[in-house]
């Protein structure tokens, strides 16, 4: 009977102990789910006539060595799986290097680009700068000749020379005005160029980061030491994080506004070459126009001053010769008047002759007829003096005419030639 008693308690012990075993490894590590109380009673605590049970060190042994067989089993898994999650994280790790990496790469080129195009415009800047400060010489030399060309007096007429002038200041001044505006242009896109290029250095300086801190944790040992634990991140960092997408949509609008403001560069340069080439030949055109003008109207005012010096050379000798006439008539005048007065005397001495020698003989019809001549040869002296006076008036008028015309004539012509020349002889048109 005890024997029977025994093998029912070695068997009920089994029973007990494999529902125990199960019941441990199904819920290890759950606290909550435990052996039903009676059982355990039985099981573990059992008395019966005093005598201790050793069923209850029996299945307390198993039940440690299980537990140490499901702790192996969970340090083996537990680290088998850390090594793989950890394998997985470096790939992952050096996957997201190598897109950072790649990312990198673009902003770089486009940073680069943008770069040489800043360069680019700074330099045309400072083109159109030089050709903006060209312009003023050119049309001061234009003001100034105007201004001298107005001191010619009353007899000031707006003539070839005057409207070339004119116009040359319109020239200027407009290509000086279009610099001013396309210098203003450049100095905004060079602005935006460089808000740009400051951008992609931003998104480049914080991928730089992130490629450290990923290569950082990409080489960092498993069991380095004087690792700690780090901050958990709050849920107001983690609704910060931006997903993969948002991430390279940002570097995407980045590279995609410095193409755009590359773009735009590009086409204000072709406009800023095409203005330097269309100002340069405007001006040129025009440059040259004026100086055909004022060598046009030089040889005009030359030619004029020769014929009126040929004109005065002959005037000159037609009034000596007049004078010398008047100086003949007035002597012929003087002559003709005494030979009246002598004609007059005689027959004053003739008429006093007695009465009866009163006779009109020949002598004294032709000294009768002698008077009446010399009378009438008087008086046409006399006239014709007048009208040889008249005459060398209007000889002297026209030599005084002629001779402050052809000084009017030397005086544009040193003004044209000599004073505006001189001035205009250094403006030309530069090519920038």
């Amino acid at each position: 009977m005890m024997g029977q008693g025994v093998s029912c308690r070695k068997d009920e012990g089994f029973v007990l102990m494999r529902h125990v075993i199960g019941c441990h490894s199904n819920r290890m590590f759950q606290p909550e789910a435990n052996i039903a109380r009676h059982r355990w009673t039985m099981a573990s605590v059992s008395h019966r006539g005093g005598k201790p049970n050793f069923l209850e060190a029996e299945v307390i042994r198993n039940q440690s060595a299980f537990f140490r067989a499901e702790c192996k089993r969970l340090i083996s898994e537990t680290s088998k799986r850390c090594r793989d999650m950890q394998n997985d994280q470096t790939q992952k790790l050096d996957r997201r290097v190598k897109e950072v990496q790649f990312m990198k790469t673009e902003l770089e080129l486009k940073l680069e680009e943008i770069v040489v195009e800043t360069d680019e415009l700074i330099l045309l800047q400072t083109r159109v700068a030089k050709a903006l400060e060209a312009s003023r010489e050119p049309l001061r030399v234009t003001l100034l000749c105007v201004e001298e060309r107005r001191k010619r007096g009353p007899e000031m007429l707006q003539d070839e020379v005057d409207r070339e002038l004119l116009n040359e200041r319109e020239v200027i001044e407009g290509v000086a005005s279009a610099l001013r505006r396309v210098s203003e242009q450049i100095s905004e896109q060079i602005r935006l160029n460089r808000s740009a290029k400051y951008t992609l250095e931003q998104d480049l300086k914080e991928k730089s980061e992130a490629q450290h801190a990923d290569l950082s944790c990409s080489m960092m040992p498993s069991h380095a030491p004087k690792l700690q634990q780090p901050p958990i991140i709050g849920t107001a960092q983690q609704s910060l994080l931006v997903s993969p997408k948002q991430w390279e949509s940002i570097s995407h609008v980045n590279m995609a506004r410095a193409e755009q403001q590359k773009a735009n560069s590009a086409s204000l340069r072709a406009l800023a070459e095409a203005l330097l080439e269309q100002t340069f030949t405007d001006m040129q055109k025009q440059l040259q126009a004026t100086a055909a003008a004022f060598q046009l109207h030089v040889q005009e005012i030359k030619s004029a001053k020769s014929q009126m010096e040929d004109q005065l050379a002959e005037i000159l000798p037609e009034l000596s010769s007049q004078r010398k006439i008047r100086d003949d008539l007035s002597v012929a005048i003087k002559e003709t008047g005494q030979a009246l007065a002598k004609a007059q005397a005689q027959l004053t001495s003739r008429n006093q002759r007695p009465s009866k020698e009163l006779c009109c003989d020949p002598a004294q019809t032709h000294l009768l007829s002698e008077i009446q001549w010399l009378k009438a040869s008087t008086s046409r002296l006399q006239k014709a003096l007048v009208q040889s006076e008249e005459k060398e008036r209007v000889l002297v008028r026209c030599q005084l005419e002629l001779q402050h015309r052809i000084r009017c004539k030397a005086d544009y012509l040193y003004m044209d030639e000599v004073v505006c020349g001189q001035h205009r002889e250094a403006v030309t048109a530069c090519r920038y």
